[in-house]
C-alpha cells in the first residue's frame, strides 16, 4: 500500500493504470473509518483491479458552529485499516494541497435537492461535498466509485452531478451497515456518552416503526404516520436529552409523495429520513421500502 499526498503523484498514478488497462475502484472517505467504510472498501476490492481510499477532512462542507476542528482523525489507524483490507494507494492530501490559495475559487452545485432534508439545515453543506468530489474524481481519475445508502442525499446528489458533468465514473451504492441495535455506523458515534449510545438505536426502530405504520395503512395519512412515529421516538430517548431536527417521507428520487396513503400508487418506492440530535451530537439515518 503506498500514501500519496500530492494531487499530481496521484494523477500521474491514475494515468499510468488506466493506461495499463487496470480498473480503478475509489473510495472517498473523510478518515476515522468504521465496519461500513471496511464493508465500502471490501466491496470495491472484489470489482476492481486497484482501490484507492481517500482520507480527507473537508473543510468546505463544515458549517462556522460545526465540528470540522473536533472531527475524529486517526490516522494511523485508518492506515493500518488501509493496508489490512488491501487497499493499493491511499490518497491523504493536506488542506493546503487541496485548497493552495486557502479557499476554493470555484463550486460545484446540484440544485434539484437544495431546501429539503439536510440541505434545509446545513446550508452550503451539499456544495462543499460536490466540490471536493469533483475534485476528487479528477484527482483519482476512477472508472468506479463508491458511496454508502445512509447519506443518501449526498448519493443522490453525487448521482446527479456525474450525470449532469459527463464525469466517465459508474456511481456505486452501498446498503447501510449498522450496528447489532440497528443504529447505522457513523464517525460521530464516537461522540455518544454510554447512556446516549444505549438509546441511540432507536433512530432506526423508529424509522421501522414508521414504516409499518403506512404499509399497515394504521392511518390515512403519511403526517399522521410520521407524527406517530416521531411521539414514539421521543418516548424511546426520553431519559436523554435529544430533539428531532427533521423525520419525512419522500420518493426514492426524493420527490414529494401524496399524504394520501390511498392514492399513492401501488409498487412506489418510498424512503424515510431522520436527523436526530442524541445530546449534541447530530445522526443521520434513512430507511427505504416498497409500498
Amino acid at each position: 500500500m503506498k500514501i500519496i499526498k500530492k494531487i499530481s503523484t496521484m494523477q500521474s498514478i491514475s494515468d499510468e493504470l488506466r493506461k495499463n488497462n487496470k480498473i480503478i475502484g475509489f473510495v472517498p472517505t473523510m478518515g476515522a473509518l468504521h465496519k461500513a467504510h471496511i464493508a465500502i472498501i471490501r466491496k470495491a476490492r472484489k470489482e476492481n483491479d486497484i482501490v484507492v481510499v481517500s482520507i480527507f477532512v473537508n473543510p468546505l462542507q463544515f458549517g462556522p458552529k460545526e465540528d470540522y476542528k473536533k472531527y475524529p482523525r486517526p490516522i494511523n489507524q485508518d492506515l493500518d485499516i488501509c493496508k489490512k483490507e488491501n487497499v493499493d494507494f491511499v490518497f491523504y492530501p493536506s488542506v493546503k494541497e487541496m485548497y493552495p490559495y486557502g479557499k476554493s475559487f470555484t463550486y460545484v452545485e446540484v440544485k434539484k435537492f437544495r431546501g429539503i432534508l439536510c440541505d434545509k439545515f446545513r446550508p452550503g453543506h451539499f456544495c462543499g461535498v460536490s466540490t471536493v468530489v469533483a475534485k476528487l474524481f479528477n484527482i483519482v481519475k476512477p472508472h468506479k466509485a463508491y458511496f454508502g445508502e445512509k447519506d443518501y442525499q449526498q448519493l443522490k446528489i453525487i448521482l446527479r452531478m456525474v450525470k449532469d458533468l459527463n464525469f466517465d465514473i459508474k456511481i456505486i451504492p452501498v446498503p447501510t451497515v449498522r450496528e447489532d441495535d440497528g443504529l447505522a455506523y457513523s464517525s460521530r458515534n464516537l461522540y455518544l456518552s454510554l447512556k446516549e449510545r444505549e438509546v441511540a438505536g432507536n433512530i432506526y426502530k423508529s424509522l421501522i416503526y414508521c414504516k409499518n405504520l403506512i404499509l399497515n395503512r394504521k392511518f390515512k395519512s403519511i403526517k399522521k404516520c410520521i407524527e406517530e412515529a416521531k411521539n414514539y421516538l421521543h418516548k424511546m430517548l426520553s431519559n436523554v436529552e435529544h430533539s428531532i431536527q427533521y423525520f419525512e417521507v419522500y420518493d426514492d428520487n426524493l420527490d414529494v409523495v401524496n399524504n394520501n396513503i390511498d392514492k399513492i400508487p401501488k409498487n412506489t418506492k418510498l424512503r424515510i429520513f431522520a436527523a436526530v440530535y442524541i445530546g449534541t451530537t447530530r445522526l443521520i439515518d434513512n430507511l427505504g421500502f416498497k409500498i
